[in-house]
C-alpha cells in the first residue's frame, strides 16, 4: 500500500455543492478480494488463513469463547495491540477481523507513513462516521517504528473511538508503545506456534491443490519435515518459505516425484540438522553438558554446548535460568558478582530478544565458567534443611525476638556499638556449622575473617 491514500480512494468520491467541496461515501474496499496475481505470491502469502477454522494456534486468545473471539464475531472490537514473534498470525488475524467486521478496513505500515499521511488517514475516517456513521478500523503494521509524536497523533482518536486501531509488533508494547495508547488498548501477546499447529499448517499447504503444492507430487520424509519444524522457531512464514523452496527446487525424478528429503530440508532452512529434540533426553542430555561444562570451568565447551542448544530452537530464557543457578551454587561467594551478571542476562534478553541475546547469554556463560568456584552457599542450605528437618528443635532465643514487644528482646547487642562491628552472643542454641568457607576467590577473604572470629569465641 502506498505511504498516502487520498480520500477517493478510501470510499469517498469528490463533488461539489454550491461550489463547495465535499465527499460521498463510495463501495468500500474489500482488501480480501484482491485475487490478481495470486500465484505469484510466495506460498506463506497464499496459504493465510480466511477464516477462524483455518486459523492455526493462539488458542489462548482466539479459541471458543475467548474474549478476542467473541468480541470479532460480534463485530465489537475495541482497540487492540497484537505483539509476539514474527510469523504467528497477528497479521492474518487482523486480515480475519476485516472479512467479518461492516466497519470500513484499512492497512498502513508504520515504516511507510508519516504524520501527514496519518493525518488524512484520521480525517477521512472523521468524515466516514459523520456521513454514514460507519466506523473505521485501522490496521497498523510494525507500530513500534513509530515515535512519540506520530503515536500522539493518533491518541485522539483512538481515545473518541473515531478509528478503531489494531497495532502489530514484534516488540515488547510496554517498551515501544506510549502508555496512553496502551491504557485505550488491550495487549494481546502472541506464541510461538506450537509443532501441533506447524505440522498442520505444513501439511494443508501441501494438498491444497488452489493456494498450496498439491498440483506437484511430493514424498516429504519424517526426517525433514521434522528438520523444518524445530527449525522454524515457531514461524509459520518462515517454514512455509522453506518448504515451497525445497518443492520447486527439487528435481522429479522418473515416476514425476519429488522426493522431500532431510537433505533438501537442510538446504531449504540452510540450516543443518542438529540432534537435538527440546522434549526428550537430548534436551536434558545438552543442558547438563552446559552446566557440567560451566562448573568445571570449561569455557568453550560451555559455549558450544549452548549455541547448539540455541540453534535447535532452545529458550534463551532457560539457559539463562540455567547459568543463574550455576552462578548461585557452583560459583556462590567465591565470586559474588556471577549472579549479578547472570540475572543480568536474563533481564537483558527479554529486552533484546534474539538473536541478539545470543551475545548476552555468552559473556554470561563464559564469566560464570571462568570464575572461582565454590559450593559452600549450596552445601549451607542443604545441611540447614537436614538440620531442620533431623536435628534439635530449636526456639529463637528471647533476646533475638522482636523487642517492641512487652519482655522481649532484652539483652540483646547491637554489634556496630563494638569494636570491629562484632560482639560475640548467641544466635542459636546448640550451634553446630553449616557453612564451611573454601579457600577460593573471594570466599577466601570470607573464610579468613570467619576463622579469625570463631578464634575469638574459642578463647571465651
Amino acid at each position: 500500500m502506498p505511504p498516502c491514500i487520498p480520500l477517493k480512494n478510501q470510499g469517498f468520491k469528490s463533488v461539489k455543492t454550491n461550489g463547495v467541496a465535499g465527499f460521498f461515501i463510495m463501495k468500500q474496499i474489500n482488501f480480501l478480494e484482491n485475487t490478481a496475481n495470486q500465484k505469484n505470491k510466495p506460498l506463506a502469502a497464499r496459504m493465510a488463513p480466511q477464516n477462524f477454522e483455518e486459523f492455526m494456534g493462539q488458542d489462548n486468545i482466539v479459541g471458543d469463547d475467548k474474549l478476542l473471539r467473541r468480541s470479532i464475531e460480534a463485530d465489537n472490537l475495541g482497540s487492540v495491540i497484537f505483539f509476539g514473534p514474527p510469523g504467528t498470525g497477528k497479521s492474518a488475524l487482523a486480515r480475519i477481523i476485516a472479512s467479518k467486521t461492516k466497519a470500513y478496513f484499512q492497512e498502513a505500515n508504520a515504516v511507510t507513513i508519516g504524520i501527514a499521511d496519518i493525518r488524512k488517514i484520521l480525517d477521512a475516517a472523521k468524515a466516514r462516521a459523520e456521513m454514514s456513521s460507519k466506523k473505521t478500523i485501522l490496521m497498523l503494521d510494525e507500530i513500534h517504528h513509530f515515535n512519540r509524536s506520530q503515536q500522539d497523533a493518533l491518541l485522539p482518536d483512538v481515545e473518541r473511538g473515531a478509528i478503531t486501531l489494531i497495532g502489530i509488533t514484534t516488540e515488547n508494547p510496554f517498551f515501544y508503545i506510549n502508555a496512553a495508547i496502551i491504557s485505550r488498548s488491550t495487549v494481546f501477546e502472541f506464541n510461538p506456534l506450537s509443532k501441533t499447529a506447524l505440522l498442520s499448517i505444513m501439511e494443508s499447504a501441501l494438498r491444497d491443490k488452489e493456494k498450496g503444492l498439491g498440483n506437484y507430487k511430493v514424498e516429504m520424509s519424517d526426517e525433514a519435515k521434522r528438520h523444518l519444524i524445530l527449525n522454524a522457531g515457531g514461524d509459520a512464514r518462515k517454514l512455509l518459505n522453506a518448504l515451497e523452496i525445497g518443492v520447486i527446487s527439487t528435481k522429479v525424478n522418473e515416476k514425476s516425484v519429488r522426493t522431500f528429503d532431510l537433505v533438501v530440508a537442510q538446504e531449504s532452512m540452510q540450516k543443518r540438522a542438529v540432534l537435538y529434540d527440546r522434549s526428550g533426553d537430548a534436551h536434558y542430555d545438552h543442558i547438563s553438558a552446559f552446566i557440567k561444562s560451566m562448573r568445571g570451568t570449561d569455557p568453550d565447551a560451555a559455549v558450544y554446548w549452548m549455541a547448539k542448544m540455541l540453534t535447535a530452537g532452545e529458550d534463551p530464557r532457560f539457559i539463562a535460568r540455567r547459568i543463574i543457578i550455576c552462578a548461585a551454587e557452583d560459583v556462590g561467594i567465591a565470586d559474588p558478582r556471577a549472579l549479578t551478571l547472570a540475572v543480568s542476562a536474563l533481564s537483558a534478553i527479554e529486552f533484546v530478544g534474539m538473536p541478539e541475546a545470543r551475545i548476552v547469554l555468552a559473556q554470561a556463560a563464559v564469566y560464570v565458567a571462568c570464575a572461582p568456584k565454590s559450593n559452600a552457599s549450596y552445601l549451607a542450605i542443604e545441611n540447614a534443611l537436614s538440620e531442620v528437618k533431623n536435628g534439635k528443635a530449636r526456639n529463637v532465643p528471647n533476646h533475638l525476638k522482636d523487642a517492641n514487644l512487652d519482655g522481649k528482646g532484652q539483652g540483646y547487642k547491637y554489634p556496630h556499638d563494638f569494636e570491629e562491628h562484632y560482639v560475640e552472643q548467641d544466635y542459636w542454641t546448640d550451634p553446630v556449622e553449616l557453612y564451611t568457607p573454601t579457600k577460593e576467590g573471594y570466599e577466601g577473604r570470607i573464610r579468613e575473617r570467619l576463622l579469625g572470629i570463631r578464634k575469638k569465641k574459642d578463647k571465651i
